[in-house]
Order: structure tokens, then C-alpha cells, then sequence
């Protein structure tokens, strides 16, 4: 009896670093190339103010990609979180400038500059724990539905944009003296932590490394995150293990759904779910459509599908 061909698994590197990129736009033709050269997949974004992505490619891929980054002085210690899966989370190379690695929409808020105390994941359950301590996902509020920390709030926000005024309309540095925030992958709470501070909070922390970095140095049996944790690639959502989650996603509106959605009559595999069943134009919904039959049709042909999956790229 044959033994089946075990293949290495994929390695999902999420990535960033704030720091002042002068010539970022000369480096995204290099960067691409290095890339492509590793069969990388995946976005990459560059700024003056740093980059931010994630990417996904073998394990000598990913390997050379960090090696070249790690080449440049400005990057070498550039923030770095692994994790694995079966099959490639992207289907296309991307490098794209930006004005800003994520988008907070406020001038002259530079964690090169001014920035929050970092808590390691070892001790970020003794800071949230702290009921002087006000806790504060800093997610959108699809991603707060799926999984967060016990204590934190839910801004409710669909976009990073909103988080500013969000904390001008609720809290007062008069009065919440002990702010913790905590993302995906650290870069949002990051940047929110420099805003807080230029907002007048006096004691500002927030978890390095975000909620990925917490599952994966944090046992579970002391873990005070519940339910899953939403990522920015075709697994959708990830496990405690950082394995994937029970979620998939709605390739009409981008929004992660359950089983319980998959179950709706609202629910067409590619074309509609409950999320978006009253909102999306019919325009869009027959761009849906042809997409979705494009996919069914490279499934029969045994062949990766051409148009891809554009999974939400909302900033970590």
C-alpha cells in the first residue's frame, strides 16, 4: 500500500513595523520582486510611517522574504507572527503604497514618535483583570462578534476611522486614567495608543504582538480570550491553537459567517447571506454571480480559480 505524499504545511507570516520609510515608494518594485522570486502570496503595505501585511508561501519562501526585509537596518527587528495551514490562504503578490500602513485618518499620530507601554501576552491577564483598568477592542465590530477578551469593550466601529471619535464622545482623561487596548496583530492598538496619548491619557498600555501572538504564547487552560479570532486571509477565523476556525466567509459582503448563517435561506454560496441579503445592490450582486461561476467552473477543471479570493483587507 502506497503512503501518501505528506506536504510541508504553509506558513502564514503576519508582519509590521512603524518606522519612518523616506524612499517606501523605491522599495515597492524590490520588495514585489523578492516576492514573486519566493512564490510568496499575499498584500504587503508601505508608507513613510512603516509597513504592514501578511503573506503566505513555504517555508524557504517566507524565509527569503524576512531575510531580504531583515537587510535593511530600519526592518531588522521588524514584528513577525507564524502560523501554519493546509492550503494558501492568498492567491495573488501585492505590495501597495500607502498614506498610511492603518488608516486611523488623524494627522500627526506617529508611534515612531510617541507610543503606548507594550505588555508581553505573559501579563496581559493581570492588566485587564485590574478594574481600574478600562479594556478596549479596537477591532470592528465583525470581528468583536466572533471572539474577544473578558472585559473588553465593544466599540462597535466598522472602520478604524471611527475609533477617534468614538473615544472623544465616551471617555475623559479626567476620569479613565488606565487605558488597555488590545488588535489582531498589534499594529492598530499600537497606532490607537499613540492617539490616546496625544488625547491626554496618562497610562496607556497595549498587548504586543495582538490577540495572535497572546494564543500563541498563552495556554489555553489560562486563557481569557473567548471564541475565535478573525484573520485577514482566506481561513477566516482561527482557534486557540491557531488552527482554523469554524467561520467561513460570504464572498458577496466579505463578512464572516457560521454555520448557523450557512443554515439561512438567505444564505447562496457566493452571492448573498444574512448579513447582506437586504443590503448589496443588484449590481454588485450579479458581479457576485459571474464570480461565483467562475470558481465553480475552475473547481471542475481541477485548477486554482482565476479570480481568487479578495478576502475583507480591513487594517489589523
Amino acid at each position: 500500500m502506497s503512503v501518501p505524499i505528506q506536504t510541508p504545511p504553509i506558513v502564514v507570516a503576519a508582519l509590521y513595523k512603524f518606522v519612518t520609510l523616506n524612499d517606501f515608494e523605491a522599495l515597492r518594485e524590490p520588495l514585489r520582486q523578492t516576492m514573486l522570486d519566493n512564490d510568496v502570496k499575499g498584500t504587503l503595505l508601505l508608507a513613510k510611517e512603516g509597513i504592514n501585511g501578511t503573506v503566505a508561501g513555504s517555508r524557504e519562501g517566507i524565509d527569503a522574504l524576512l531575510t531580504w526585509l531583515t537587510a535593511d537596518p530600519r526592518l531588522a527587528d521588524i514584528d513577525h507572527k507564524e502560523s501554519f495551514c493546509d492550503e494558501t490562504p492568498f492567491y495573488r503578490t501585492k505590495v501597495k503604497l500607502k498614506k498610511e500602513i492603518v488608516t486611523l485618518g488623524v494627522p500627526d499620530i506617529d508611534p515612531n514618535d510617541t507610543v503606548g507601554t507594550y505588555v508581553e501576552p505573559e501579563n496581559w491577564n493581570d492588566i485587564i483583570a485590574d478594574p481600574e483598568v478600562l479594556v478596549i477592542d479596537t477591532r470592528n465590530d465583525y470581528e468583536v462578534a466572533i471572539g474577544s477578551f473578558e472585559r473588553a469593550i465593544d466599540p462597535k466601529t466598522t472602520t478604524f476611522r471611527e475609533f477617534p471619535e468614538y473615544v472623544r464622545e465616551h471617555y475623559d482623561p479626567e476620569k479613565h486614567k488606565k487605558v488597555a487596548m488590545f488588535c489582531t496583530g498589534g499594529i492598530r492598538c499600537e497606532k490607537a495608543s499613540s492617539f490616546m496619548l496625544k488625547e491626554g491619557f496618562e497610562e496607556v498600555y497595549h498587548l504586543k504582538g495582538g490577540v495572535l501572538n497572546y494564543l500563541e504564547k498563552v495556554p489555553e487552560e489560562q486563557s481569557l480570550w473567548r471564541g475565535e479570532c478573525f484573520v485577514f486571509d482566506n481561513r477566516v477565523t482561527v482557534r486557540h491553537d491557531l488552527s482554523k476556525g469554524e467561520f467561513e466567509q460570504c464572498h458577496a459582503c466579505r463578512m464572516p459567517i457560521s454555520a448557523e448563517d450557512m443554515q439561512s435561506s438567505a444564505y447562496e454560496p457566493g452571492i448573498s447571506c444574512p448579513h447582506c441579503i437586504d443590503s448589496l445592490p443588484e449590481k454588485t450582486r450579479a458581479a457576485a454571480r459571474e464570480r461565483q461561476r467562475q470558481i465553480d467552473l475552475a473547481k471542475q477543471r481541477g485548477e486554482p480559480h482565476p479570480l481568487g479570493r479578495d478576502t475583507r483587507l480591513m487594517k489589523k
